[in-house]
């Protein structure tokens, strides 16, 4: 927890004094300052479950939003002289969709796991009962007729017109 939240910090620092350079031709310290507080802030709802790099991009991420965020609070000129509502509000939503995220890949894993199962598990089960058995599958007289009369002697439908008629 002490290492991945720290790596968010290093990250968010690191991006929000790229940004603010970028932005604002010269690297802004208070900007720094923030990205720093923006990735801790950023990688706290999932510290203990994010893995080292994923905290580290986690907290870059939110160093740029923060930069963005600052810049359009100020813009819409709600008083935030140091940036509480980026670093806090901005950057708290991103930390927790991030943990959302982050078990995304897991339950893409899982899918696929289940759906690779399924399928491995039902072509030896059908490649046994096609050896035993012969297949499943029932005669051509049967699916001219129909199974409910092969299987219950009789039609599911009287009112419909048999096709084999």
């Amino acid at each position: 927890i002490a290492v991945t939240t720290t790596l968010g910090g290093a990250g968010g620092g690191t991006s929000a004094t790229l940004f603010s350079q970028f932005t604002g031709g010269k690297p802004d310290l208070s900007m720094t300052i923030n990205g720093i507080l923006a990735g801790l802030v950023g990688v706290t709802a999932g510290c203990d479950g994010f893995s080292m790099p994923a905290a580290w991009v986690i907290g870059f991420i939110a160093g740029i939003l923060v930069v963005y965020s600052v810049a359009l609070v100020d813009k819409l000129g709600i008083d935030d002289p140091v940036g509480a509502w980026s670093v806090h509000g901005t950057c708290g939503i991103w930390g927790t969709l991030a943990v959302g995220f982050a078990q995304l890949g897991y339950q893409i894993v899982g899918a696929v796991a289940i759906g690779l199962f399924s399928i491995i598990t039902s072509l030896i089960v059908w490649t046994v009962i096609g050896k035993i058995f012969g297949g499943i599958r029932v005669t051509e007289q049967e699916e001219l007729e129909g199974l409910d009369i092969g299987e219950h002697g009789m039609e599911a439908y009287p009112d419909f017109v048999s096709a084999s008629n």
